[in-house]
């Protein structure tokens, strides 16, 4: 639910090492502390800033690397109104300013995904999650124990959202996210709004692990940032609905089902087909 050919090299590569984007230069974490739910998350002073990757280009889009560096350049974008595709902890995604209904309907239109399929969206810290959702009904802690990390809140969005109607329309609940992977989140807080997203794959088609996955929709995006091959899978995040007080329901298992049920009932949240 929630989820162009031949590049042409940079003339000013030094060498092929240069053109290589290691994982190890990656602002996304790489594992999974199944106890906590958290990916490693690697500090920022310990990151590639100054690295100097080759870019590469493509008549349709330019491929950057998923560094540090090129964080001013996708927030501009995206406050542009553009469409980025973005490494998360789990996918590559699809990303926009969500409060830009004509770059909510350019993501739709790339996906060739309907228009009554909800987006989730993206924020860059947990407090974060309270403007666009409700969540006084949670047990204090909860957040910060399943987030950042794999997994989709659903919950309401209550009177206070300052997200746009037109934003899932019909629906009184949003997906919110919050990766465990830094350049995605530095994007979100730069924006200043959230981010619609979406994984970066054609609509009934497998999700992208790799940018080359989804080469054939490079054209539509300002930016592809690369953060080399994800290694979670395909199993996506772990939707799970938190709108009803004191229970919770798994509606996509992901790559962390098991990790947040225990979360979850560690703070006494019952599984809602469970409920007597």
């Amino acid at each position: 639910m929630f989820e162009f050919g031949v590049l042409r090299l940079s003339q000013a590569a030094t060498s092929r090492q240069s053109d290589e984007i290691n994982c190890s230069d990656q602002i996304c974490s790489a594992s999974i502390s199944a106890p906590s739910l958290r990916l490693s998350l690697s500090t920022l002073h310990t990151m590639a800033w100054g690295s100097e990757k080759t870019v590469e280009h493509s008549t349709m889009g330019l491929v950057r690397p998923a560094t540090a560096d090129y964080v001013g350049e996708a927030i501009q974008a995206v406050k542009a109104g553009k469409v980025i595709a973005v490494p998360t902890d789990t996918l590559y995604g699809f990303a926009c300013d969500a409060c830009s209904m004509e770059a909510v309907h350019r993501t739709y239109e790339i996906k060739g995904r309907k228009h009554t399929s909800p987006l989730a969206i993206c924020v860059g810290d947990v407090q974060d999650i309270q403007r666009y959702a409700t969540t006084h009904h949670l047990p204090l802690g909860l957040l910060d124990s399943l987030l950042p990390g794999p997994v989709t809140l659903v919950l309401r969005r209550g009177d206070s959202s300052i997200l746009e109607k037109s934003l899932n329309p019909g629906l009184d609940s949003i997906g919110v996210r919050v990766p465990d992977c830094d350049f995605i989140r530095l994007i979100a807080r730069g924006s200043q709004s959230a981010l619609a997203l979406t994984s970066a794959n054609l609509s009934g088609q497998p999700s992208s692990v790799d940018v080359k996955d989804f080469e054939n929709l490079w054209r539509h995006c300002a930016y592809i940032y690369n953060g080399g091959l994800l290694p979670s899978g395909r199993a996506g995040s772990t939707v799970v609905d938190l709108t009803r007080p004191g229970e919770f329901k798994i509606l996509r298992p992901g790559s962390a089902k098991e990790e947040t049920i225990a979360i979850l009932e560690r703070y006494a949240l019952v599984e809602e087909n469970s409920v007597s």
